[in-house]
């Protein structure tokens, strides 16, 4: 230890701290990186190398995939089903489950054509009926859980097939409800595209809010004296997914472009992020979601926070159905049917979210449902049939399951849970 000139004591750089300044550079990070890998946290590489593979075999047996037009739209194709995804998320964090987000957004499909062709009610208030009816389901949920000890699996099974059948009633004999198609919702689920210069302008915003955060942590970090990450290789790491972005956004734009729908499934994405990172409601739910026990004993609100997360995943669910009507430009029977759970559940889960609860990221419903709809947009181009794509699907899913388990069982060996 020695005396800097203003007086402050501060440690001499020796060999430790030279290694740690070696590791702060672009090869030490890359080092960092497997280190990371290898202890289990994988973060969204698999996800990420599973994209890759995907693209490779499809663009290989049929060129259009990789076609700017198709791509737009398995982006519109996306959002339905991912918005459905991003509740998920919020259970399985917690460790639990949600089997009915399916039949959730079957119903919400229903009331949103009963409402508004049916029954004449402005489309927004028959969208804001279908969104509180799931807020109100989850609600039941949260109460059969927290009141009753009913398990999530056994509660979500029976609302399933409640819902469902409620869904089947309210549609009447007919089964379907045409919507208008000139209607501002078909619109939105169809054909809406966001202008060129828009989509360009926010693809630039992550760099730029990496740097800005970037280089308040580094300042925050030297300001304490600790090793700090060097400012080229934060400007790196901007500008390569500010490059990858924008190529996309170009590459998008060859075709129809970004749509609108799917620019909605990405805010929302990004908003649930930064709740479950950066406010007390996001800390809680990982706390719960890691030990209830400890929570509880923390001073955490463990029923409120069950009961957010199951009134927000069926809210979700409801908006997915609403955004299923809008893209299929009906209500009807077979809304939510079919893989609907399968797929929803199963992108959290392929993006990297943990069924063992503690760990996830909003992301993942963002990646994973890419995956997910890729393999059934490239399965459809080869004319193959739909058994496949469950098989194929299916088998991802193990994969991943399997995936997360070992890498969680290489966090514990770490000491890393």
């Amino acid at each position: 230890m020695s005396q800097n000139p203003s007086g402050s004591v501060q440690p001499m750089l020796d060999r430790g701290d030279e290694r740690v300044r070696h590791d702060d550079s672009l090869a030490g990070m890359a080092k960092g990186f497997i280190d990371r890998v290898s202890a289990g946290d994988l973060g969204m590489l698999p996800v990420a190398v599973g994209l890759v593979v995907i693209s490779v075999v499809f663009s290989a047996l049929n060129p259009i995939f990789l076609a700017p037009n198709n791509l737009v739209n398995l982006l519109f194709d996306c959002a339905t089903v991912g918005v459905i995804s991003l509740g998920i998320i919020c259970v399985l964090v917690l460790g639990e489950i949600d089997l009915s987000v399916g039949s959730m957004s079957g119903l919400s499909s229903a009331m949103v054509g009963v409402l508004w062709v049916n029954m004449g009610l402005p489309i927004v208030g028959a969208i804001l009926a279908a969104l509180v009816a799931g807020a109100g389901v989850g609600l039941v949920y949260a109460t059969l859980y927290n009141r009753l000890g009913m398990p999530s699996f056994i509660a979500t099974l029976a609302g399933l097939l409640a819902l469902l059948g409620l869904q089947l009633y309210i549609l009447g004999p007919t089964g379907s409800i045409n919507l208008p198609y000139a209607s501002p919702l078909v619109r939105f689920g169809q054909i809406l595209i966001m202008p060129d210069w828009l989509s360009y302008g926010i693809a630039m915003m992550p760099g730029l809010i990496m740097i800005g955060k970037g280089v308040r942590r580094m300042r925050q970090r030297r300001a304490a004296n600790l090793s700090a990450q060097p400012l080229r290789a934060l400007i790196l790491k901007a500008l390569m997914l500010t490059v990858a972005l924008e190529v996309a956004v170009f590459y998008l734009n060859l075709g129809r472009g970004v749509p609108w729908m799917f620019a909605l499934f990405v805010a929302l994405a990004v908003v649930l992020n930064y709740a479950l990172t950066r406010t007390k409601w996001g800390r809680s739910m990982f706390a719960v979601g890691g030990n209830k026990e400890a929570a509880r004993r923390s001073g955490i609100n463990v029923r409120g926070i069950y009961t957010s997360a199951f009134v927000l995943c069926s809210t979700l669910a409801a908006l997915g159905g609403v955004l299923s009507a809008s893209r299929l430009a009906s209500s009807s029977q077979q809304a939510g049917t079919g893989d609907v759970n399968l797929n929803a559940i199963a992108a959290a889960v392929i993006g990297g979210t943990s069924l063992f609860g503690g760990r996830g990221s909003a992301y993942s419903a963002l990646l994973g449902i890419i995956v997910i709809q890729a393999i059934s947009n490239g399965l459809t181009l080869l004319n193959l049939s739909s058994s496949l794509r469950y098989m194929i699907t299916g088998g991802v899913l193990a994969i991943a399951v399997i995936v997360d388990s070992l890498a969680r069982r290489s966090r514990v060996s770490h000491g890393r849970a």
